[in-house]
């Protein structure tokens, strides 16, 4: 009798989200844009680091060690602050950290030192992973779960604006008409992460008065209502041991997926201004704005995977648009000039939809393991932190060769899609 009349009360199509959350999603969408501003900036900032400080194209591919390595560290205690306090002080954690690593720039600039600007960047990045970890359970639960898929990749389409946002503010303040690339000037980098670092203050003090409605938990099994609550109010028992996620195989083939995937994220965006270079003889500057053409892709990807989410099941679609990638990453090894450089943009495109498409199907189902869940995915960002310094002893020699290593990733990404992923 239970069971039918539960049943009886469960809507046939499932909506993207819920009117009283409507605040609550642009706000938490607006964080997606902001973390990708200051990942993107990272790239512009791979190659300045190499004319201004003239290190290698390997040892420059440390600053995305620096950025993706914060995630492995914080990930997991991001997670356990968001459940101890709540979303929206996990929110504010992470806005702080953000602006405290940009003010940082400023001594590190002062210095001229590539291990300063590392060190600020880590903190920086600090802040990100705690916005993640707090921003993917949080898109996840405005809504019903069966369309948590198109609210995550809803979400990461203003994670693309940002990403357009990032290479332009780049271009404009750092690679732009100065000599700053000559002489060893850093003034303009200072001048920009002051400005980010004001307007995320600005944006956390915003953020302090906004009064975040109660959630529950889009992925949750049954379980005590008054469980739920607890857990998204800040208010519950600490979380169960992240080994008891390790009994949940799509959960454990998610991770692994989006360890490779953001590695080879990491590595294809940190030479993009260098193939951009080398191989088709642009200015640093003109690089720069086809950067930002490629994150628009990305972002167009993203509207699209929404759409064809509609029609196509989310895992069909992952390994799809990962064989494309690889196909892609064949042609830009060849350096054939053209028809290379339109695949290389070609890649974000197809990227687009992984990391949000890979991040909701992991915590599918997860019950009240989802936050720590996202936590520990969260940490799989880390990828990034190996992968370009490995692209760069290739890159060293030939900048389009390195493009061969992200098929090992993109290939293993296509086998979660098509049949590794299965929640059990």
């Amino acid at each position: 009798m239970q069971p039918a009349a539960t049943a009886a009360t469960v809507p046939q199509t499932a909506s993207f989200t819920e009117k009283k959350y409507v605040p609550t999603l642009i706000f938490v969408s607006s964080l997606f844009m902001l973390w990708a501003i200051a990942i993107t900036m990272g790239d512009v900032l791979n190659k300045h680091f190499q004319n201004v400080l003239h290190v290698s194209k390997a040892n420059s591919g440390l600053v995305q060690f620096s950025i993706f390595g914060a995630y492995a560290v914080m990930g997991i205690p991001a997670g356990l602050f968001m459940k101890r306090f709540g979303y929206k002080n996990g929110v504010l954690l992470g806005l702080g950290l953000y602006a405290v690593g940009a003010f940082l720039f400023v001594p590190a600039a002062n210095a001229s030192s590539f291990g300063f600007f590392r060190g600020a960047l880590f903190v920086l990045a600090c802040g990100l992973a705690t916005l993640e970890a707090v921003a993917h359970p949080f898109m996840a639960a405005l809504g019903d779960q069966r369309t948590s898929d198109q609210r995550l990749n809803f979400a990461q389409s203003f994670n693309g604006l940002g990403a357009v946002v990032g290479p332009l503010l780049g271009s404009y303040f750092i690679l732009g008409g100065s000599a700053a690339h000559v002489t060893g000037d850093l003034s303009s980098v200072k001048t920009m992460y002051t400005i980010i670092g004001s307007v995320i203050l600005g944006i956390a003090v915003a953020f302090f008065f906004v009064r975040v409605p109660p959630l529950s938990n889009a992925h949750a099994a049954p379980a005590p209502a008054e469980t739920e609550a607890g857990f998204y109010s800040g208010t519950a028992e600490v979380a169960p041991a992240a080994k008891g996620l390790l009994r949940h195989r799509h959960f454990v083939w998610a991770w692994v997926a989006q360890f490779l995937n953001v590695a080879a994220q990491g590595g294809t965006w940190a030479f993009f201004i260098n193939y951009g270079v080398e191989k088709m003889h642009f200015s640093d500057k003109v690089a720069a704005s086809y950067f930002a053409l490629f994150m628009v892709l990305m972002m167009s990807g993203r509207f699209v995977g929404t759409f064809l989410m509609r029609f196509i099941a989310p895992p069909k679609l992952l390994a799809t648009f990962a064989l494309a990638n690889i196909a892609m990453c064949l042609v830009v090894a060849q350096s054939w000039g053209w028809p290379s450089f339109v695949c290389l943009l070609l890649i974000n495109f197809f990227f687009s939809i992984m990391f949000p498409t890979i991040f909701s199907l992991g915590i599918k189902d997860l019950g009240p393991q989802t936050p720590q869940a996202s936590s520990v995915l969260v940490m799989a960002v880390a990828g990034g932190a190996f992968f370009p310094f490995l692209m760069g002893k290739i890159a060293n020699h030939d900048i389009a060769a390195a493009y061969y290593l992200p098929i090992i990733c993109y290939a293993f990404i296509f086998l979660f899609g098509a049949r590794l992923y299965r929640v059990r």
